[in-house]
């Protein structure tokens, strides 16, 4: 059965679905879009997965606490391992779009042992530069700015994947592209050489931000598989969903079966 609780961390309720069973598979959708955009996935990867999808803070219908400092890499990620723990999973197969590809390898830089494969799409890990990750920084600030101007009328004129997305308002985005969007190292980054598990990155043909990001990783995680999806942008798996199951279920059945242990 389908279940969809919420899990209490510190007064934030954040918001969680379970689909099907079998080895666990959690993903991470991207800034300002919710796990509905994993929608078209769900039959695919549910069949032979317990598959987890989740709403970040400030997104969707989890909670979009007041407080600015609720907002972080380090609460993400222990939202993550919060909601394993709430199904049972000690280890997992982890991957997400965008800022959830990213959280992914963040997870796995606080969690390696809970890690049984990485599914990393459309994303990039961080930036090397100050220079570089200023200017990203700069545009997370922006954008937090917009949507405080604007609301959500901004997403209406965004990409496929959040034009139709259901947020209750915008001051949780706004927080969350202040306090989880911008980057403060290149701790990610200089962690690919030693991420020790199966790695799959996928990115859309047409996603020209994120190619260079996705050879870097192709290149630096030891035996990293990468596929480029022709006729597709930054939302890979809304453009051609068929192409993106076709890529991620292959890989998926390759992983050496899952050690047995719940955790408790």
């Amino acid at each position: 059965m389908d279940v969809m609780p919420k899990i209490d961390r510190d007064g934030v309720a954040i918001h969680y679905e379970v689909h099907g069973s079998g080895p666990p598979l959690l993903l991470t959708h991207g800034f300002s879009s919710t796990s509905a955009m994993w929608q078209g996935q769900v039959d695919a990867l549910s069949r032979e997965h317990q598959l987890i999808l989740w709403d970040m803070r400030g997104h969707g219908r989890s909670d979009y606490p007041d407080d600015p400092r609720a907002y972080s890499e380090t609460l993400t990620v222990a939202d993550m391992a919060a909601i394993l723990d709430a199904v049972g999973a000690e280890r997992a197969i982890i991957g997400g779009l965008s800022l959830g590809g990213y959280m992914s390898l963040a997870f796995y830089r606080a969690h390696p042992e809970r890690v049984r494969a990485l599914l990393i799409i459309d994303t990039g890990p961080g930036f090397k530069k100050d220079d570089a990750r200023d200017v990203w920084n700069k545009r997370a600030y922006d954008t937090a700015e917009r949507f405080e101007r604007e609301g959500l009328e901004v997403l209406k004129s965004a990409s496929r994947e959040r034009s139709t997305v259901s947020h209750r308002d915008a001051k949780g985005l706004a927080l969350a592209a202040r306090g989880m969007l911008t980057q403060r190292d290149a701790k990610v980054m200089e962690l690919l050489p030693e991420i020790k598990v199966p790695s799959l990155i996928v990115v859309g043909a047409d996603d020209t931000p994120f190619l260079a990001a996705s050879d870097y990783m192709a290149a630096k995680i030891p035996g990293a598989r990468k596929v480029v999806i022709p006729s597709a942008g930054h939302a890979v798996n809304i453009d051609q969903p068929q192409a993106f199951v076709d890529a991620v279920v292959p890989f998926l059945k390759t992983l050496p079966p899952p050690t047995t242990g719940r955790a408790t």
